[in-house]
């Protein structure tokens, strides 16, 4: 399984990089605030909504701590899908939220 930190998540969006981020947190934890333009799939949804997705785009995944989107991600590349999981979560995110 891939892994990125969230310093490098960060810096990518601040060079302007489209990052496709995708929150697999619940819908009252993303209230409290997610890193602009992620997309909310929570991960009880994510088997679901996966054709929402497109295989030739790479996702970052992330979630509160790590461990949720650790899940996310190797499910989803089980599918063919190119992922990443964000070490840490949001508890490792310093920089902007929305």
């Amino acid at each position: 399984m891939k892994q990125i930190s969230a310093k490098e998540v960060e810096t990518l969006l601040n060079q302007g990089k489209n990052v496709n981020v995708i929150d697999v947190r619940e819908v009252d934890e993303v209230a409290s605030g997610k890193i602009p333009g992620a997309i909310t799939i929570p991960l009880g949804l994510i088997e679901f909504r996966m054709n929402e997705l497109d295989k030739s785009k790479e996702y970052v995944m992330v979630c509160h701590s790590g461990g949720r989107s650790s899940r996310a991600t190797q499910f989803l590349e089980s599918y063919g899908f190119n992922v990443i999981n964000m070490e840490g979560g949001m508890l490792a995110w310093e920089g902007k939220v929305e």
